[in-house]
């Protein structure tokens, strides 16, 4: 490790000191007169600038070596273009005019290229545009991106499910590192909030190349809000309230840049009654309260971009189990969980003459309490009834002393993500990389879920990108090693001993792919990638009860890596018109594990068992937008999705989403001297029948949610006052989906909601 760190500090002692300016003009193809106040970003070393009134820019302090730059301005199609220093003056970049929306860099893929330069397909939605329909939390606006659901407790608690696959299968990446918080079960949330998060990309489908274990089924990656722009300082605050859940929402932010140093500052506070369906009947329990900090230290200079940030999450949710109780109240009430997680992220690039270096680490500490005993709540009468409820509902549950957790979980994980980006050669760019993870579970009370254990993980991988006019090629391999050692544990309502465990799994891995740009308009991309997921220690050393999920759980110790196959095709047609695109995919799955019932009982409960078997999901997404030329401001928006997974013997999976058809029409009003950024929305979603349900499920009839938002911004000298005005469920239909987990309790989803957000920007 010191000679590692020793050779680090010697590059960059020993990088050419910088020396040259790029500049040139960016016109108009069409007209060839200037375009004023287009951006221009260099990606590495990162920095940006705008055009100045005759078009022209600059970027100054930069070393010899080839650069590129992303240059975007609305109305126009965004476009790459390379340079290479010394010799970089007099540039002339040409834009087409153009419908289409302005596009933005890919972050999750190592080449951070324009989605219409990526040979991987990869969703990109801004977290602004998916809470314009009023969504209730980061997990409900998911929903609203093709190929991509939630797994819902209630309205706080959700995990993405990307083509029919959660959980350990989908990683989730937040402030560039890897998140750990116990996503083993689905009746805990991700531990974070959309608070101060900018965008969110999703790759469907096996992204084990580029991120290890447990990207099997995905990856969703979320980009935090960026520092503020060079010698400004932005303060902003909203508030917003939900007529469902009586709910209250506060949040502010601080954010400065000076030349080299950058600093922000977020604060979000929410916090809801229990939900209320399309039957005016309040779900017991659904209550929640959610605080959310955030903070960041950036540093640019030629040769180093750094970014220090902190994240904590800490929420406190209800456990629901039954209608019982109806109240507005947003005490606790038992049982309930506390989940504090923290996120201490350094990401660090180091720029050399033609190559560059990252350096990414992550320190996460995950702390899940469960309460289930005695309480106390401030109201004597609401302590009355929700004690009885108690008593008639949790007897089965053992008691513990009160105040202190039944279930506590402490969950320490240090993460690392290193790459190397070598210089390019020819039309060849390379990079290679290593990555790891040191994790620790302790448990902390009496009951226990899964053991004391250490998870030590390491992989290498390499990937190439080949470009050429109208192809684009990208391969890659990878290896990984995964050890995990649990100690040994007692159960006490079973007075079994569950003895320790030491296994160690490993994996290679690749994928293949190709970009062919048919014609000016058309575009195809065919991807070939494996991936793996190693079993979790749930699944390996289970022996117990279960209360958030009321099921007794038996591991098996003998379980294999799940290693899948998946082949992916992808249309795309644009012109200044509409856009239409076509996504179809094959996933083969070995050794995919499953919970099977086995009739018995246990503690009360019945008895499930993890076994495995091969199975596949096969599918795809199908969208359309709309934006008829010279109308640029009306959009209509259509996207179907289907999924269906089997097992060999031709059983259906469970937990797959059913067919499901968004229409969206949507209206962005051109500014006026007072009016900014207003916009009119009306969407609605029609899920089909779920009929192909896993053998402990059952069907689930369809339904159709409809929703509506308007919002604007109202100058006012140099702040900026924002209204928004959104309805869910506004028929308020009395529905269930197939993917909550309140479904065999036939407790329906949330009816009709109505929000309304004031804001102000300075």
């Amino acid at each position: 490790m010191k000679n590692i760190i020793f050779g680090l500090l010697l590059l960059v002692a020993t990088t050419t000191y910088s020396q040259y300016s790029a500049s040139g003009t960016v016109i108009d193809t069409n007209t060839g007169g200037p375009i004023v106040g287009a951006a221009i970003q260099l990606q590495k070393p990162e920095r940006s600038t705008i055009t100045d009134l005759s078009g022209n820019f600059s970027l100054d302090n930069l070393s010899e070596g080839t650069y590129s730059i992303v240059i975007s301005s609305l109305g126009y199609g965004t476009r790459t273009f390379k340079f290479q220093l010394p010799g970089a003056t007099g540039l002339q970049i040409e834009l087409e005019p153009t419908a289409i929306e302005m596009e933005e860099i890919i972050v999750s893929t190592p080449f951070h290229q324009l989605q219409s330069e990526n040979v991987m397909k990869v969703e990109r939605m801004t977290v602004e545009s998916l809470e314009r329909g009023g969504v209730n939390g980061l997990t409900d606006g998911l929903s609203q991106i093709a190929g991509v659901e939630s797994i819902t407790t209630g309205t706080s608690i959700g995990k993405p499910v990307i083509r029919g696959l959660s959980s350990n299968r989908v990683l989730v990446y937040a402030q560039g590192v890897r998140l750990e918080n116990q996503q083993f079960g689905d009746e805990h949330g991700l531990g974070l909030s959309s608070s101060g998060v900018e965008s969110v990309e999703v790759i469907k489908g096996p992204a084990s190349l580029l991120y290890g274990s447990d990207a099997l089924g995905g990856v969703l990656y979320l980009n935090p809000e960026r520092f503020a722009p060079g010698g400004e300082t932005i303060v902003d605050a909203q508030t917003a309230y939900y007529s469902n859940t009586e709910g209250f929402e506060a949040n502010a932010g601080v954010k400065t840049s000076g030349e080299k140093f950058k600093y922000l500052l977020r604060a979000n506070l929410a916090t809801h009654s229990d939900y209320e369906t399309g039957d005016e009947r309040r779900v017991t329990n659904t209550r929640f309260t959610e605080y959310d900090l955030k903070g960041g230290i950036g540093y640019r200079d030629e040769n180093y971009k750094g970014d220090l940030r902190y994240n904590l999450n800490s929420s406190r949710s209800g456990i629901p189990e039954e209608i019982g109780v109806q109240s507005t109240s947003k005490s606790k009430m038992l049982p309930y969980q506390q989940v504090d997680n923290h996120i201490l992220s350094l990401d660090n690039s180091f720029y050399f003459n033609e190559s560059s270096l990252d350096v990414k680490i992550g320190y996460l500490f995950n702390n899940r309490k469960e309460f289930e005993d005695a309480h106390h709540e401030e109201h004597e009468e609401e302590h009355e009834q929700e004690e009885e409820h108690e008593h008639e509902g949790h007897d089965e549950h053992e008691e513990h002393p009160e105040g202190e957790p039944a279930l506590e979980m402490h969950l320490e994980t240090i993460n690392y993500d290193v790459k190397y980006h070598f210089p390019a050669r020819g039309k060849f760019s390379t990079i290679v990389g290593v990555q790891g993870m040191f994790q620790t579970n302790e448990n902390m009370a009496e009951e226990i879920l899964i053991p004391n254990a250490r998870t030590t993980d390491a992989g290498v991988l390499a990937t190439t990108h080949y470009h050429l006019d109208k192809i684009d090629f990208q391969a890659g391999l990878r290896y990984d090693f995964r050890r995990i050692s649990s100690e040994a544990y007692e159960n006490h309502d079973t007075e079994t001993e569950v003895a320790a465990l030491e296994r160690d799994f490993n994996s290679y891995n690749g994928a293949l792919g190709v970009k062919v740009d048919l014609t000016p308009n058309l575009t195809s991309r065919l991807n070939l990638a494996t991936g793996f997921r190693a079993p979790n220690l749930a699944e390996l050393t289970s022996y117990g009860s279960h209360h958030g999920t009321n099921r007794f759980e038996i591991g098996n110790r003998d379980l294999e890596n799940e290693q899948n196959y998946q082949l992916d095709l992808a249309l795309e047609y644009r012109n200044q018109h509409f856009e239409l695109s076509a996504n179809a995919f094959y996933n083969s799955i070995n050794n995919y594990i499953f919970l099977n019932p086995t009739g018995e009982f246990m503690d009360e409960n019945p008895v499930f068992e993890y076994l495995q078997n091969n199975a596949k999901l096969y599918g795809g997404e199908v969208g359309l937008h709309i934006h008829p030329h010279p109308l640029d401001w009306l959009h209509f928006e259509s996207n179907y999705e289907l999924v269906i997974g089997e097992q060999d013997n031709g059983d259906y999976l469970p937990l797959i989403p059913a067919q499901s058809v968004l229409n969206t029409i949507w209206v962005e009003l051109a500014d006026k001297e007072t009016l900014k950024d207003t916009y009119v929305s009306l969407s609605l979603k029609s899920v089909f029948d779920q009929n192909n349900t896993g053998f402990f499920e059952t069907e689930t009839p369809g339904y159709s949610l409809l929703n509506a938002g308007i919002g604007t911004s109202i100058a006012m000298g140099t702040a900026r006052v924002q209204v928004k005005l959104a309805g869910t469920n506004l028929l308020n239909k009395t529905y269930i989906s197939h993917l909550s987990r309140l479904k065999p309790d036939g407790i329906p989803n949330m009816g009709r909601n109505i929000s309304f957000g004031l804001g102000v920007k300075f």
